[in-house]
């Protein structure tokens, strides 16, 4: 399994990331929508329901300049396909979306995360650090589950 960080050196907008799964998409789609498996790789959530609209947390434990709350609402899901919702920490508004692609092997994950602006370049360094950890620990959390 192979997670490649695909972020052009230039961009400063959006962070993409592409993950090589050796797991079926009905697997990955559940460890991207099963509240228990999300809280052990991504963030503890709350209120997730699956229907365009939905509001949802994450929580996590605040920090200096964060209370530890990412608010989101879901904007688009396909089944198995596809998942975008806004992630919005403080007075930063993004969008993360998630694109399974079935493949011989397995999955590929597409992650993109969208909607940074030029002034939030730090917000940027640490999603970006952020989302190498929690992919991480999804490949990780794939391989232990059945």
């Amino acid at each position: 399994m192979t997670a490649t960080d695909t972020t052009a050196k230039s961009q400063t907008e959006s962070l993409s990331f592409e993950f090589d799964l050796h797991h079926p998409p009905q697997k990955v789609w559940r460890a991207l929508t099963d509240p228990v498996l999300l809280t052990e790789w991504l963030l503890p959530v709350t209120g997730l329901e699956l229907h365009p609209g939905a509001a949802f947390t994450f929580n996590t434990e605040p920090k200096p300049g964060w209370d530890g709350v990412v608010n989101c609402r879901l904007l688009e899901m396909e089944a198995q396909r596809k998942l975008s919702y806004t992630w919005v920490v403080g007075g930063m508004d993004t969008v993360v979306t998630f694109t399974l692609m079935p493949t011989a092997s397995g999955t590929r994950l597409s992650l993109l995360h969208s909607g940074f602006k030029p002034e939030q370049k730090q917000n940027f360094g640490g999603a970006r650090y952020g989302w190498r950890m929690m992919g991480g620990r999804l490949v990780d959390l794939l391989e232990r589950t059945t």
